[in-house]
């Protein structure tokens, strides 16, 4: 029998052979284990995220789903219940729990499994650097590396890297995320409930969480609780309480604040541009672009609603499909009367079913037709809640015939439903209206003047339907949007305003394709000789296509290549006059913003800053900025920021600075290239201002510009220009005041297509026109809504007028001097040395006055 002092000698020797193989072990894994040194400084695998400039969130892009978190951003009950239940010896082991590890290895021995092996040190080793594979020797490893943790960070570190490292399901990691995913709460914000679900999730997240398994999640509950007062942590009454608190947990996207899918996808593409996918939706980037919510959610529903109105406009085209075919389930009865068909009745199941899988887009919703009466409709939504719509939300579906007909307006909602149909509805503040997905696109596109600061972009009816981007990829003909670029190059060439030219036919005949080709007004109306504010006001084709001639393709090209349009989209030919060229709104809105900002091309940009996950700026935009005294502009800046310093941390909008640390450092001012004169840009604006406010507005009854219809703005410093291409295939209205730029276009993604002209079939058989698509009708309404909000924000501020121009009064319809204050004349803008100097010789106040009448011009390419 051995003696206790044999036996202790015996269990030193073996302690120490112990000793010497783990030695020898760790001595010959060392040159394989991974190095911990990268915990010092982690890089969170962070989604990505997208706001605007005041904050919103407008999209997160990355798989994995993890808000990290310090330590002292974790509530207290959360991190005793991940020590009660994970490792209760924590903070007093050196990685290892000699404890837990005996327990673990006598189970092992006695075939009872009792766990509490790995320690929260372990776990961070396993989750880090080792796989899950249940092996001896990967035990070893993760051992090892729990030494070199705990000799590299302290406690709390190893304790902050745990809890926003584990994964607990649904791709969330870390209980920031985990609360966001399940609750939709901050972890500050979960109850004693909450807290406990989410502490159980590490020993199973697959199984045990709350959305796939509550029954098993509320059995781990009931376990951390336990724990929680076993340790001390909560009293029985908390626990009881919380034990009998219902599972609540559902899934939570990130809660999205504006609705900007199209301005989200933009800067998407930039960043992946910027770093890759990888580093791009891992990095925990936040990107805070230029657009404002504000003038986003004015762009999403001026575009919506004009898209709306134009679908309306041109007639119904009918159910989605139908429940109901007209040989399925039908019934014969018999009346006194007459014969009627009468169907099935319209199940709950049936709807349920038949609805499942279709989407909402903005207000349009699906719903089924169960019953229809004279002037009315019951429909069931996907709720199963039953609605009526009125005559007022039907009275608008006349038949869909073609792009410019429509049939006669319906009498009855028979007319227009049957029973079964599966139709789009929508809710106005009026009651439901019946509906449609639009078959036509829009886009709309706003840029700071300055510095090119995308205000706000909508590339669609609805992203969810359609992801082409029509803001940058859709190249359109422009139509008459082309026209003041043209006029400019006019000025350029020594016209001026009052300058004369002859609003006549032109026949000319094209030896190459033995036609004669015949430019035409739209209206085919001509008023001889005309001033040149006016023929842009009326938005005259012919006045466009002589100046091309005079001023010569040779010039006009690179001229309009200096607005920032590439030269390979301008024909070279005569019908660049009249709008062949095709552009994207983004660029045609760039071009315009020359005219605004006094002559500079600005370059449009998205993203004004990038922050990493702990708001440490990364980059800050510097774009090019129009100004010709850019120094006092930095200075003023500069100042402004030094005032603002000590009350925030936060860099928005300094153009003209670059971020370093929270201070705001000067660099090279970066100006933009000066394209054309102040002079002429102050000109064309004056032209574009009589398009909307008319030639000579102080005198009554006056011309009517195409743009007329924004004078419900009732803003005197705006200007603009309507557009629409041959056969009305695409509408434009792009205008601007003094600080924003936009472009509004509306056209078919099919070319083919065209806008058309609403018009019906009366009872007569004659067909009746209501009204052609023209820029005015289509793509100004969606501009003039959003203005009306953007320029609410903008202090009334007149275009500054440049030196090196004069003012003299001229005779309206000859252009030359007058010494008359009727309303014969007019002042007029001239460069020096360029204002006429022959006075009218009669008096020829009683002919045609700008226009001769009060109706509008609008304008195609040849009609």
């Amino acid at each position: 029998m051995f003696s206790i002092k044999n036996l202790f000698k015996t269990g030193a020797v073996l302690v120490f052979i112990g000793m010497l193989a783990l030695a020898g072990i760790y001595l010959s894994m060392r040159s394989s284990l991974p190095s911990v040194e990268s915990l010092k400084d982690l890089q969170w695998q962070t989604p990505m995220q997208i706001f605007s400039a005041d904050g919103k969130l407008i999209s997160q892009f990355g798989e994995k789903k993890r808000i990290p978190l310090t330590l002292e951003e974790m509530p207290q009950q959360l991190i005793n219940a991940i020590l009660a239940t994970e490792d209760d010896r924590f903070y007093l082991h050196f990685g290892v729990d000699p404890i837990g590890m005996g327990r673990a290895i006598l189970g092992q021995l006695t075939g009872q499994n009792k766990g509490g092996a790995s320690t929260i040190t372990m776990q961070v080793a396993r989750n880090f650097f080792l796989s899950r594979e249940q092996t001896y020797v990967r035990k070893i490893r993760e051992i090892f590396i729990s030494f070199h943790i705990e000799s590299l960070l302290t406690k709390d570190e190893i304790l902050t890297l745990y809890m926003n490292k584990i994964s607990l399901g649904h791709r969330s990691f870390g209980f920031g995320a985990a609360a966001q995913v399940y609750y939709g709460k901050e972890t500050r914000e979960l109850t004693l409930a909450q807290i406990a679900v989410l502490a159980g999730l590490p020993k199973a997240p697959s199984t045990m969480n709350p959305i796939s398994r509550p029954d098993r999640a509320m059995q781990r509950r009931s376990v951390v609780l336990h724990r929680m007062h076993s340790a001390g942590y909560i009293s029985a009454e908390e626990m009881s309480v919380a034990n009998k608190a219902p599972i609540t947990a559902i899934k939570h996207g990130a809660e999205i604040e504006l609705s900007a899918p199209y301005i989200a996808e933009m800067a998407h593409q930039e960043m992946i541009d910027r770093f890759g996918k990888e580093t791009a939706y891992t990095g925990g980037y936040k990107v805070f672009t230029t657009v404002t919510s504000t003038l986003q959610y004015a762009a999403e529903q001026a575009v919506v609603n004009n898209i709306l109105a134009y679908d309306e406009r041109h007639g119904y085209r009918g159910p989605i499909s139908t429940l109901r075919p007209l040989d399925n389930e039908a019934q014969t009865i018999s009346t006194d009367d007459s014969i009627k068909i009468a169907s099935a009745p319209i199940s709950d199941e049936e709807v349920i079913q038949a609805l499942a899988s279709m989407s909402s887009y903005h207000s349009l919703v699906p719903a089924v037709v169960t019953a229809t009466f004279d002037r009315a409709a019951q429909v069931k939504l996907q709720d199963g809640s039953e609605v009526e719509i009125d005559w007022h939300g039907l009275s608008w579906a006349r038949a869909y015939i073609n792009d410019d007909k429509q049939a006669p307006p319906p009498n009855t909602a028979g007319d227009i439903l049957t029973l079964g149909d599966i139709i789009m509805v929508s809710a106005t503040a009026s009651g439901y209206r019946l509906s449609q997905l639009p078959d036509v696109s829009s886009a709309l596109i706003s840029l700071a003047t300055d510095n090119g600061a995308i205000k706000a972009a909508v590339g669609g009816f609805s992203f969810e339907h359609s992801q082409f981007n029509r803001v940058t990829q859709a190249k359109r003909q422009v139509g008459s949007n082309i026209k003041p670029f043209i006029y400019s190059a006019a000025l350029d060439s020594g016209y001026t305003l009052a300058s004369i030219v002859n609003d006549a036919p032109i026949n000319q005949w094209d030896r190459s394709s033995g036609v004669v080709w015949r430019p035409k007004n739209s209206p085919p109306v001509y008023n001889g000789e005309i001033r040149l504010r006016l023929a842009l006001a009326q938005s005259k084709n012919v006045i466009a296509v002589r100046l091309l001639r005079d001023v010569g393709l040779d010039k006009i090209i690179p001229y309009l290549a200096s607005f920032g349009f590439d030269p390979d989209d301008l024909p070279r030919n005569e019908s660049l006059a009249l709008g062949s060229a095709s552009l994207t709104p983004l660029e045609v809105a760039t071009g315009f913003a020359t005219f605004a900002n006094g002559g500079f091309l600005i370059q449009p940009y998205l993203i004004e800053r990038i922050e990493d996950s702990f708001g440490k700026v990364l980059f800050q935009a510097n774009p090019a900025i129009a100004c010709d005294r850019c120094e006092e502009t930095i200075a003023s800046e500069l100042e402004t920021f030094d005032n603002k310093a000590d009350s925030t941390n936060n860099l928005e909008n300094e153009p003209l600075a670059v971020a370093e640390g929270n201070t705001l450092a000067a660099k090279t001012i970066n100006k933009a290239k000066r394209v054309i004169s102040a002079q002429n840009a102050f000109l064309m604006t004056e032209a574009l201002n009589s398009a909307i406010w008319g030639a000579d507005w102080n005198v009554k009854p006056f011309w009517q510009g195409t743009g007329f219809r924004a004078r419900v703005l009732k803003r005197r410093d705006i200007a603009g220009k309507t557009g629409t291409t041959n056969q009305a295939k695409d509408a434009w209205f792009s205008g601007y005041s003094r600080r924003l730029v936009t472009t509004s276009w509306i056209g078919f993604d099919n070319p083919s297509s065209k806008l058309g002209q609403t018009t019906y079939n009366s009872n007569l058989g004659k067909a009746q026109t209501t009204g052609k698509e023209f820029g005015a009708k289509s793509a100004q309404p969606a501009w003039i809504n959003f203005m009306k909000v953007a320029l609410a924000e903008l202090p009334i501020e007149p275009f500054e007028q440049p030196e090196a121009l004069m003012s003299v009064r001229i005779d309206k319809v000859s252009g030359k001097l007058t010494t008359k204050t009727d309303k014969s004349s007019r002042f007029e803008y001239f460069e020096l040395g360029t204002a006429p100097t022959e006075y009218i010789s009669k008096d020829i106040s009683s002919q045609i006055l700008d226009g001769g009448s009060d109706n509008v011009s609008e304008e195609g390419i040849f009609d």
